[in-house]
């Protein structure tokens, strides 16, 4: 129950969106392994030099008690004014790889000691610059919102006697789009559709400055009939690709999103124009960077 409660604690103090300064509110601070043993020793030697009247015990006591109090300071300093700024991608697919660049800044350069925990994998951290860039690398193994894990900065600078700690919950939710899929069938049929035949003639037009001399129709000027241009049927609208949930072949969902995804890869792959229908959810038909990336968000957080 105080586990819980905890969490529940640390899960409201520390959620960010994308930068965070640490101030002095976010840093914890506790004696770290050896320190325990190190506490032993100062009372140790307290009680001894208390006992013996020995002045130079005590001195020892209160040098190493003086040691103790300094630790504190430098190892919360190692973290306090620090600023973290994560950069997230625009979406992530199932089973790829999902890179987080987490930015540390510090106004002047100084030395850091940190290290940085995710689940079970601890980074460690040294830099002297202004800068420093580490990337953290998540394989999604379901379609949909991906929420980053806990994020524990701490160091345990100069002598491993206290551990300054602090924690980054993101409050980003970043879409997992599903993987792709091919059939054979489908890869014919968005290899095949819509290479448009240009030679459909329909109609003439009278000659304007600038047209091309190739599509003057030479044989009504040799009649001396005067220069006309030719022109031809239009079948740019022939050559989109509808991708059409229900049309997918597959009866599990997943795997029809599956099979949608790769047959957008399939589009963007061939520079050809798709549009995209699924559960009542339209996409207009369209080519780039943009219409790629709103296919793949549209696939990501249907239902």
């Amino acid at each position: 129950m105080l586990k819980k409660h905890f969490r529940q604690w640390v899960y409201k103090r520390f959620q960010f969106e994308d930068t965070k300064q640490i101030k002095q509110k976010d840093v914890l601070i506790f004696i770290y392994q050896q320190g325990y043993l190190y506490l032993v020793l100062i009372l140790i030697t307290f009680i001894a030099g208390v006992n013996y009247a020995n002045n130079l015990i005590l001195g020892f006591c209160f040098l190493i008690s003086a040691i103790l109090c300094v630790s504190f300071y430098l190892t919360f300093k190692q973290l306090h004014g620090l600023e973290v700024e994560m950069i997230y991608p625009e979406i992530g697919r199932v089973e790829d790889a999902l890179t987080i660049q987490v930015q540390l800044k510090q106004s002047i350069a100084i030395s850091k000691y940190l290290y940085l925990k995710v689940d079970d994998q601890l980074h460690p951290i040294l830099f002297n610059d202004v800068k420093h860039t580490l990337n953290l690398s998540f394989i999604p193994l379901e379609r949909g919102k991906f929420n980053l894990p806990e994020i524990q900065l701490f160091s345990t600078y100069p002598l491993g006697l206290v551990r300054a700690w602090t924690y980054f919950l993101s409050k980003k939710i970043i879409w997992i789009s599903p993987s792709a899929k091919l059939s054979q069938s489908e890869s014919q049929y968005a290899q095949s559709t819509g290479q448009p035949d240009h030679d459909e003639f329909r109609e003439l037009r009278n000659y304007q400055l600038g047209d091309s001399l190739q599509s003057i129709s030479w044989k009504q000027a040799a009649r001396g009939q005067g220069l006309y241009v030719k022109q031809f049927e239009d079948h740019h609208d022939l050559n989109v690709i509808q991708i059409d949930y229900e049309k997918m072949p597959s009866s599990n969902h997943e795997e029809k999103l599956s099979l949608m995804m790769g047959l957008v890869d399939e589009c963007e792959r061939l520079q050809a124009q798709y549009s995209l229908q699924i559960q009542g959810v339209e996409l207009a038909q369209g080519l780039g960077s943009q219409q790629y990336l709103d296919a793949q968000r549209i696939l990501a957080q249907v239902n």
